[in-house]
Parts: C-alpha cells; sequence; structure tokens
C-alpha cells in the first residue's frame, strides 16, 4: 500500500507554508530519509524527506503554492500507484487534522475555482475567523489570498478593514461617479472623516496623470516573508494603543566599557562583544526590575511573564526576522553573543529552527548602523513594547556646566498602552538610560 508523503509539522504556530522546489522528479524512486521538496514556512526555508521506500507520485502541486500543513502532496510506493487528491493525512492527529480540513475545499486543491465549493469563503484560517468574528466581518465579502486563492487568511480580512474607509454620503456619491478609490484618500473632515473637498481635490490630481501605469517598475508579489510581516505590522497598527517615549542617553562610559571587554575577551571568544550584546544584558536587567514590561495581553487578562525571551531583530535578504535568545537575563554576556550569533547565521541563510523565531517577551531593533538617529518601530505582538535603538554620535552638550564632546545615543520605545501607562513605561526607560550612562552599575544587580 502506497505512502502518504505530506507536509509535516513545522512548529507550533506554522499553519501553511509555500512550496520553494520538488528536489526529485515524478516517477522516481527515492529512499526513506531523501530530501524531495523544499518548503518556506515565515522563519525559513526547510526540506522535506521522504518517509518512506518507493516510487513518488507527485500530486498536482507546483512552486511557489501556499499549502496548510499535513496536506498529502505526494504518494510513495510502486510504480503503478496513482495519486489521488486527499487533503490533509489520513494519519494526522484529529486536532491538526481538523485545522487542515477547515481550509481546504473539500474537492481538494485541484477544485476548480468556477465551482461553488471554490468560491465559499467559509474556508478560512483560525486566526482569520476569530479577527473577522470580533471585527464583526463576513467572510464572504473578503478576497482569500491564501492556498492559491481559496482560503481567506488573516491578512485578507485587515486589508478588507483598512480599506473601509470613513466618508460623507455626498462624498461617497461623488466617488462613485468619478471612479475615485475612497481607499487611496486621506480625509481632512473631523476625525479624518472623508468629505466632498478631499474627492474634488483627488479627480483634479488625477486629470493631471498621464499614463500612471508607466510609473509602476516592477511589481513584487505579496508572498512568503514578505506576507507574513505585512499581516503582522498591520495586525500590531490596528490592536494596539501605540505610545512612543524617546530619550536622549550620554553612551561615552558605556562605549568605552565596551572598548575594554573587546580587548581583553576577543581573542579568547572568537568575536567581540558588541553595543547589541551589552544593550540586551541591560533591558534584561531592566526587565527584572520592571516585571510589568515583560508582559502579554489575552482577552480577558494582562499575563506578566516569568521567562524573559529577548527578540532581536535582524535584517536578512528575506526581509525582517526576530531570532529570540531565552532566558537572556540568565546568559552571560559570552553565553549570549554565542547564541545571538548563531540564530543569526542561521537566519541569515534561511536554516532557521521551527522555535528559533517564536516566544519572544521583549524586542530590541537597531538601525544605528544605517545612520538612523531614531524611529518608532512597530511592537511584535503580543510583546508590550520594543525598544528602537538609533546610532551613537559624538556631539557637544553640556557636561558637568562645560561644553564637552560626548557619545550621544537616542532611545526610541514604543508601548502598548492597554498594558500599562506613561509613568510606569518612562521608569522603565529611564532605568536602561541609567545604565548605560553607568554600565557598572550592572554589578550590582
Amino acid at each position: 500500500m502506497a505512502e502518504e508523503f505530506f507536509i509535516p509539522k513545522l512548529g507550533q504556530t506554522v499553519e501553511e507554508v509555500t512550496l520553494v522546489n520538488w528536489l526529485v522528479e515524478d516517477g522516481v524512486k527515492v529512499s526513506q530519509g531523501q530530501p524531495v521538496m523544499e518548503v518556506e514556512t515565515d522563519k525559513a526555508v526547510f526540506p522535506v524527506e521522504a518517509n518512506a521506500r518507493g516510487t513518488i507520485h507527485i500530486g498536482p502541486y507546483k512552486e511557489g503554492d501556499i499549502l496548510p500543513v499535513l496536506t498529502v502532496v505526494a504518494i510513495i510506493g510502486k510504480p503503478e500507484d496513482k495519486f489521488e487528491v486527499k487533503g490533509t493525512a489520513s494519519g494526522a492527529p484529529a486536532h491538526d487534522a481538523a485545522i487542515a480540513a477547515s481550509a481546504i475545499p473539500a474537492a481538494g486543491p485541484s477544485a476548480p475555482s468556477t465551482s461553488s465549493e471554490g468560491n465559499d469563503k467559509s474556508f478560512a484560517s483560525p486566526r482569520a475567523r476569530r479577527l473577522a468574528a470580533e471585527k464583526n466581518v463576513d467572510l464572504a465579502a473578503l478576497t482569500p489570498t491564501g492556498y492559491g486563492g481559496l482560503r481567506v487568511a488573516e491578512r485578507d480580512v485587515l486589508a478588507f478593514l483598512a480599506q473601509s474607509p470613513n466618508v460623507t454620503p455626498v462624498a461617497q456619491r461623488m466617488a462613485a461617479e468619478s471612479g475615485a478609490d475612497l481607499r487611496t484618500l486621506s480625509g481632512t473632515g473631523p476625525g479624518g472623516r472623508i468629505i466632498k473637498a478631499d474627492i474634488a481635490r483627488a479627480m483634479q490630481t488625477q486629470s493631471s496623470i498621464v499614463n500612471p501605469q508607466s510609473e509602476i517598475l516592477e511589481r513584487i508579489p505579496l508572498k512568503g516573508v514578505r506576507a507574513i510581516i505585512a499581516e503582522r505590522m498591520a495586525t500590531s497598527v490596528h490592536t494596539t494603543a501605540r505610545v512612543t517615549l524617546v530619550t536622549e542617553v550620554d553612551a561615552t562610559e558605556f562605549v568605552a566599557a565596551r572598548m575594554r571587554i573587546k580587548e581583553k575577551v576577543e581573542k579568547d571568544w572568537g568575536f567581540a562583544p558588541g553595543y547589541n550584546d551589552l544593550l540586551a544584558m541591560i533591558v534584561a536587567a531592566a526587565l527584572c526590575r520592571f516585571p510589568y514590561m515583560n508582559a502579554r495581553l489575552t482577552p480577558d487578562a494582562i499575563e506578566i511573564l516569568g521567562h524573559i525571551h529577548m527578540g532581536m531583530a535582524v535584517d536578512t535578504e528575506r526581509g525582517l526576522l526576530v531570532p529570540v535568545i531565552r532566558d537572556a537575563d540568565q546568559k552571560s554576556l559570552r553565553q549570549f553573543g554565542v547564541e545571538f550569533r548563531a540564530l543569526v547565521e542561521r537566519a541569515r541563510n534561511s536554516r532557521s529552527l521551527p522555535d528559533d523565531l517564536t516566544g519572544g517577551t521583549f524586542t530590541i531593533t537597531n538601525l544605528g548602523m544605517y545612520e538612523v538617529d531614531a524611529f518608532t518601530p512597530v511592537i511584535n505582538l503580543p510583546e508590550a513594547a520594543i525598544l528602537g535603538v538609533g546610532r551613537i554620535a559624538p556631539k557637544v552638550v553640556a557636561y558637568h556646566g562645560e561644553a564637552a564632546i560626548r557619545q550621544m545615543w537616542t532611545l526610541s520605545m514604543v508601548f502598548d498602552h492597554r498594558l500599562t501607562d506613561g509613568a510606569p513605561a518612562a521608569r522603565f526607560l529611564q532605568y536602561i538610560k541609567q545604565l548605560i550612562e553607568e554600565p557598572y552599575l550592572l554589578l550590582a544587580q
């Protein structure tokens, strides 16, 4: 009897993957444990190995297809066997199969889009269903983009919410008559409402544009990591009560301490501790002192978390990824540096493990290397806050009553006002500032 070959579970939060490449051709013999396909999650590209020995018969799935986990994509058996679309693996656990089945039409992924089931918007991910219920959105009104255009994803609900403008009846009628796209307009009325004058201004601007399509140099499909980033950032912006606190720090002693540590340990450790390493140690100490910043929001409670798992945002060719160093407050500077560098290397080589990028409780993101002084980062849900780090630059400032050149550093912290108030958040940031300006105080922790 042929063995079903299906997309395996790749971490607790992964619901679907993108098929990157088949590593074998249809009808060839494969060995158990042999990599036969590659799939991409929001974390990395993973090879998937054959779970049996025999002739592989590949289903109607090609590069770029988005597939729910546990989807049967091939069978491995005898040369005369034939593949039949079955949706999910017959041996999958009941809970997992139920999740996958909710995203797949009964006729399977090969069902034509003109069928009644292919057009049924009831096929939606659990997160999409939950958000739609909270926002009172009719799933049938959405255009699905998940799983080959058959499944409503959370990003589809967010896109629908973002495209529902606040507009006066007169402006709405003018837009309908003129063809103006309300989704592209910024309202100047009370509360940002789109009014008659906004439509008139848009019509005048539109008439002056000649062949706007010629301005498009490239269309980049919104999929893979980019789609995940778009979905999560939109969710964060639409669901959090964001407040930004900015402070300027005298990092002169911090810079000097880092240089002294580098001189002493670089040869022995095999790497030079960086500003991110030292700052993460300071932030971890601050989270220990102010645990209300190491928290997350649930539907009915604020949960203060018992472990400090530090997310460190990293720029990669695939987009922004956030490796997580677990129990950061329990690690030495050397342990943190070794683990952080290993995580970054895996992330940049698209080889992150399923849990490398999950479970963070606080995130640090640094754009100082690009000569950015300050910025407003987006909170990495479900965390309570994120710390944005600018560049360290020499400035002439007042120091002990005299003008002096000091190494100044701008920090921008964005926090969710639903979890904490301005003054408690400010005390947390002030403590970080104090430890940067007097790094020897870390020894007193």
